[in-house]
């Protein structure tokens, strides 16, 4: 029985890669749809722990929302608009989640207004990062742009950039779990007792290697190489930290997985925890942080 689980684990999470890989080497409208799906999907997931949680929360208006957020973000990110709109989509969603709740028969509570945004916030705003990743073209703060011809719509800096964030993250979730399996003796939090702090360390190495292994391919100079390592690390960390936080809140809810979509892995919310915090900072690591030392 558990080498059959197991084997799905293996079958599916191999599914997932190639889906993933495909939808961002392809990008653009069809990256941001297989996006809009896959967060709708993990929406009806976490709503389903909330309500076993005994919250109420405003469901179908946070969906919506979400969608159009994911939406006008890659609008902003074509210059569609000349604004950022999806900051805007975002606070109007806020208002209107509240006002909906406010509505109701039966007032909504502080814990329905909380779930609601958070969802907003977690499974929408943070993902929507995502595509903003993605669509980046050019970059001057990194030495990416001389490699690569600027001019393509099909080998750009946000695609390698993106590519090599996913992988950085598969590397961290692969390695937290066979090395915290062999060599795991101390837990790591009582959130999710499974989980040990060699696990977590050695997953986080993982990550790096993979920035360094990028460092090499892409001949980078040693800012480049710096660079890398610390992307791997951050990257790693944040990996972690998604999958934790969403422990934290199946356990509140007094289930073992969120869904039962992919066989040996749970629900969609399961498989994509750890992909929710990289895209957001990775972003901002590349638009401020980075110009700034530089």
């Amino acid at each position: 029985m558990a080498s059959l689980l197991y084997s799905k684990r293996i079958v599916s999470g191999l599914c997932a890669g190639l889906f993933g890989l495909l939808v961002v080497g392809i990008g653009g409208v069809f990256f941001t749809f297989a996006l809009c799906s896959i967060v709708h999907l993990a929406l009806i997931e976490y709503f389903r722990m909330a309500e076993f949680a005994g919250i109420k929360p405003a469901t179908k208006t946070t969906l919506f929302a979400c969608q159009i957020l994911l939406i006008t973000t890659y609008c902003d990110s074509q210059g569609f608009f000349g604004g950022d709109f999806a900051s805007a989509v975002l606070a109007l969603s806020g208002a209107l989640i509240c006002l909906w709740l406010l509505l109701q028969p039966v007032t909504g509570s502080i814990s329905d207004i909380a779930a609601s945004i958070f969802g907003l916030f977690y499974l929408g705003y943070l993902p929507s990062y995502w595509i903003r990743l993605r669509n980046l073209i050019d970059i001057d703060s990194l030495p990416l742009n001389e490699l690569i011809n600027n001019n393509s719509e099909l080998f750009t800096p946000g695609l390698i950039i993106t590519l090599v964030s996913c992988l950085m993250i598969v590397a961290s979730d692969i390695g937290s779990y066979y090395f915290g399996r062999i060599f795991g003796k101390i837990p790591l939090t009582p959130i999710s007792p499974s989980k040990t702090i060699e696990g977590a360390v050695l997953g986080i190495f993982c990550s790096i290697f993979i920035g360094i292994l990028t460092s090499y391919i892409l001949n980078l100079d040693f800012f480049g190489f710096l660079l890398s390592s610390l992307l791997g690390a951050l990257v790693g960390l944040l990996a972690i930290v998604g999958d934790l936080i969403e422990s934290m809140l199946k356990r509140d809810a007094g289930i073992k997985d969120s869904g039962n979509v992919l066989p040996g892995h749970g629900g969609i919310f399961d498989r994509i925890d750890s992909y929710i915090f990289t895209p957001s900072i990775v972003y901002y690591l590349i638009k401020i942080i980075i110009p700034i030392v530089n």
